[in-house]
C-alpha cells in the first residue's frame, strides 16, 4: 500500500496526477483505503466536544475527503478520455462502492445532528453571503441523500443510489462500446462527394483500426460530414441507422437499463417526498418545477415546428431540382441543407473549413480570454500527461499562475464520444489555496496530416467547452464545493453558451481564421454569408433539441415506480407531440447518456436553452455597447458570472451583471422563431 501512487503525495507541477505510474489495480485498494480515512474524518468531526459552529461544521465538511476526491476525480476522467478493458472493470466495481461511501457520509447520524443544528440558527451566526449559501448547500445535499430518513426507508435509500451507480455506469459503458466497435469501411466507389478534409480524417481512422481504406466513425466530427456530403444515399443511411442505433444492440441492449433506471428514480424521489423524479430533480435548479420547463418550452416548439415545414419544403425543392427523392428521410437531411446553404446563401462547409485550424482556433479562444479577462497560456512540454494527443498550459492573471489548462481535442477508441469540461482538481482557498486543474474534451476527427481543420459548428462547439473551461480556470471563491461548475445545471450552461458568441466576432475572425495553405484571413464576404445563414436550418437544429429535451421531461414526470420501456415511451411520445419523423431527435433514449449515464442532466436537457436565454441578453449586453470586449462589461461578467461560482444565488448574481431580469424575446429572434 505504501507502494501505490494514489496514496502518496504528488510532487509533481501543480500536483498533477503521475499518470505514468497509475495503473488500473492501484484504485480498488487505494478506494478502500480513502473511504475509511474519509469516514474517520466526519467520525471525528461528529465526536468533537466543542459545540457546533460554521467553522467546525460546514467549513471542515468542505475540508474533508480530499484524497479520495482526488482519486475519484481521476477516475472519472480516465474512464472517459483513456479508458481501457482493465478500468471499465474498475469503474463497474467501483461505482456501487463510491455510491454506498457517499450513502454513508450523507447518513451519518452523528455528524448531520450537528449540521442539523447548525442550519437550524444560520440567521443568528452573522455568516457571509458565501458562508451562508455554503452552509444552506451541504444540508441540502444531506437532505436529498436521505440523511432524514429513518428505518427501512434509510436501508431502501442506500440500496438504491446503490444500484443506480452500476446501472448507470453500464448505460454509459455500452454506448462508449458502440461508438468504439462501429466504422462504416469505404472503398473507392463510396468516397463520391467527400471532400478532402473528410477523406484525410476517414482515411486515419481506418489506418487506427489497422484496416485499409477509408473508414467513417461514429464521432460526430466523422458521421455528420458524412451525412452531410456522401453522394451514397444507401451508404448515408447505413451510418445514420448506426449513430442512431446505439444503445440497442442484443449483447448490450441499454433498454432494459433505462426501464430500472427509471423506476429507481421515481422510488428514490418518494422517499423524499416528491412526486416525481423531475420535481425532485428541479428543486435543485433555477427552474424550480418542471411547469417552469414547460413554459419555456411551450414558447418554442410549436413555431420551431413551423421553421422545421418551411425548411422541409425548401429541401424537396432542391432534391427535385437534384433528380433526388423527395420522399426526404433524415439521413438526408444534412446532405439536402447542405445543398441548400450553397445554392440559397454560397456558403459551402468545405470552402468554410479550410479557415478554421485547430491551432488557429485554440489560439482564437486565448486571445479572447486575455482581451477578456487577463488570462495568459503559456504551453508545457515537461509534463507527463495521460496521452500524446492532450497538451497542458500554465493560466496566469495579474503575473501570477492562477490554474492549468489541459486540452484534449481528439477522438480515438479509448474516448466517450461527445464534447464536455472536466477538472482533476477544484478550486479553493479553505485551509490554503488550492489551484485548479481543468480538462476540455473534444472528438475533433483528427487529421491524417497538416492542420485539423473544423466545421464552424466545430469551433462553436470548441468555444463552448472553453466557457465551460474559463468557468473553472476563473473560479475565486474560498469554498470548493461553490467553486465555478458547481452550480445549478441550468446555470452552469451560461458560461458556455455565451463564450460561443466571440467565435464569430470579426476582429477575432480577422487575426485567427486563417486558410491552411495560402495563410490568408477569411475574407469578409464569406464571414457575412456564414452570418446570414445562421438562421438557415434552426426549425430543424430546435426540434431536435426540444424533441429530446421534452421526451427526458416526459419520462421523469412519471409518477409510476414500475418503470417504462422506453422505446415503446418514445414512440408514443413521439406521436403526441407530433415530431416530424424527417427531424429525429438530437438523442434517442437508448443512447441518451446526459440522463441515463448519471443524474445531473436527468430532466434537465433543458438546460441548454434555459441557459441560452440568459446567454442571448448577456451578449446583447456586448453589442449594445459596441465592443465585445468592452472593460466595464467584461470586468461585470468576470465578477458575477465566471469567477463567483455558487456562492452568489444565481437570479441575484446575473441581475447584477445585466441590471434587470432577462427574458427569452432575444433568444427566440437569435434562433429565428420570431
Amino acid at each position: 500500500m505504501n507502494a501505490n501512487p494514489l496514496l502518496q503525495d504528488w510532487n509533481t507541477p501543480h500536483q498533477l496526477p503521475p499518470f505514468d505510474q497509475i495503473r488500473p489495480e492501484h484504485f480498488e485498494p487505494a478506494f478502500d483505503a480513502l473511504f475509511a480515512a474519509h469516514l474517520a474524518e466526519i467520525d471525528a468531526l461528529a465526536a468533537q466536544s466543542e459545540p457546533a459552529g460554521f467553522d467546525n461544521t460546514a467549513a471542515a465538511f468542505d475540508r474533508s475527503g480530499l484524497r479520495l476526491e482526488r482519486a475519484q476525480l481521476l477516475l472519472d476522467n480516465l474512464t472517459s478520455s483513456e479508458t481501457s478493458p482493465a478500468l471499465q472493470e474498475v469503474e463497474r466495481v467501483m461505482a456501487s462502492k463510491l455510491a454506498e461511501h457517499n450513502s454513508r457520509i450523507h447518513m451519518h447520524q452523528g455528524f448531520f445532528a450537528r449540521l442539523d443544528a447548525v442550519h437550524a440558527r444560520r440567521d443568528s451566526l452573522g455568516l457571509s453571503e458565501e458562508q451562508g449559501r455554503l452552509l444552506d448547500l451541504i444540508h441540502r445535499n444531506f437532505v436529498r441523500a436521505g440523511a432524514k430518513l429513518q428505518g427501512e426507508a434509510r436501508q431502501r435509500y442506500a440500496a438504491i443510489i446503490s444500484r443506480l451507480a452500476e446501472l448507470t455506469t453500464a448505460f454509459g459503458q455500452n454506448v462508449l462500446a458502440d461508438e468504439s466497435e462501429y466504422a462504416l469501411q469505404l472503398g473507392e466507389a463510396d468516397l463520391a462527394g467527400l471532400p478532402p478534409f473528410l477523406l484525410d480524417a476517414a482515411r486515419a481512422a481506418a489506418e487506427a483500426r489497422k484496416r485499409p481504406g477509408w473508414a467513417i466513425t461514429l464521432s460526430r466530427s466523422s458521421i455528420v460530414p458524412f451525412l452531410t456530403f456522401s453522394q451514397r444515399r444507401a451508404l448515408r443511411e447505413q451510418a445514420w441507422r448506426a449513430w442512431t442505433g446505439r444503445g440497442e444492440h442484443a449483447a448490450r441492449d441499454n433498454r432494459p437499463l433505462a426501464k430500472e433506471i427509471l423506476a429507481l428514480r421515481v422510488e428514490q424521489a418518494k422517499l423524499l417526498g416528491y412526486a416525481s423524479f423531475a420535481d425532485y430533480a428541479l428543486a435543485n435548479r433555477m427552474a424550480g418545477t418542471p411547469a417552469a420547463v414547460h413554459a419555456l418550452m411551450d414558447q418554442v416548439w410549436e413555431p420551431a415546428k413551423g421553421r422545421f415545414e418551411a425548411e422541409k419544403a425548401m429541401l424537396r425543392e432542391e432534391a427535385a431540382k437534384l433528380g433526388e427523392p423527395t420522399d426526404i428521410q433524415t439521413w438526408d437531411w444534412f446532405y439536402l441543407a447542405e445543398k441548400v446553404r450553397i445554392a440559397r446563401y454560397a456558403l459551402d462547409d468545405a470552402e468554410i473549413k479550410p479557415y478554421f485550424g485547430l491551432d488557429n482556433m485554440i489560439a482564437a479562444m486565448f486571445d479572447v480570454a486575455g482581451r477578456l479577462f487577463g488570462l495568459s497560456f503559456a504551453e508545457r512540454h515537461d509534463l507527463k500527461l495521460y496521452h500524446p494527443d492532450v497538451r497542458a498550459w500554465d493560466v496566469s492573471r495579474e503575473g501570477k499562475v492562477i490554474a492549468l489548462f489541459l486540452g484534449d481535442n481528439y477522438a480515438r477508441q479509448s474516448k466517450r464520444g461527445g464534447a464536455w469540461m472536466h477538472v482533476y482538481r477544484w478550486q479553493a482557498r479553505n485551509g490554503g489555496e488550492i489551484l485548479p486543474i481543468v480538462v476540455n474534451n473534444n472528438n475533433f476527427a483528427k487529421a491524417g496530416h497538416g492542420q485539423t481543420l473544423l466545421s464552424f459548428d466545430d469551433v462553436r462547439t470548441l468555444f463552448h467547452e472553453f466557457g465551460h473551461g474559463l468557468h473553472g480556470l476563473l473560479s475565486n471563491v474560498e469554498y470548493r464545493l461553490l467553486a465555478s461548475p458547481n452550480s445549478p445545471w441550468d446555470y452552469v450552461e451560461l458560461p458556455s453558451q455565451l463564450m460561443e458568441n466571440w467565435a464569430l466576432v470579426p476582429e477575432v475572425l480577422e487575426k485567427h481564421a486563417r486558410h491552411a495553405e495560402t495563410g490568408a484571413a477569411i475574407p469578409a464576404e464569406l464571414v457575412a454569408k456564414i452570418k446570414a445563414a445562421r438562421h438557415f436550418n434552426q426549425g430543424f437544429e430546435t426540434v431536435r433539441y426540444t424533441a429530446s429535451t421534452l421526451i427526458d421531461l416526459a419520462l421523469h414526470e412519471r409518477t409510476d415506480a414500475d418503470g417504462q420501456d422506453i422505446a415503446v415511451f418514445e414512440a408514443l411520445e413521439r406521436e403526441r407531440l407530433g415530431i416530424p419523423p424527417e427531424a429525429g431527435m438530437n438523442h434517442r433514449p437508448p443512447h441518451f447518456g446526459h440522463i441515463f449515464s448519471d443524474d445531473a442532466y436527468a430532466a434537465g436537457y433543458y438546460v441548454y436553452m434555459w441557459a441560452e436565454v440568459l446567454e442571448a441578453e448577456a451578449f446583447a449586453a456586448f453589442e449594445a455597447a459596441g465592443d465585445p470586449f468592452d472593460p466595464a462589461l467584461a470586468d461585470k461578467l468576470y465578477r458575477h458570472i465566471y469567477s463567483v461560482g455558487d456562492a452568489r444565488e444565481q437570479r441575484t448574481a446575473f441581475r447584477a451583471f445585466l441590471g434587470r431580469e432577462p427574458n427569452a424575446e432575444a433568444m427566440l429572434e437569435k434562433r429565428g422563431l420570431r
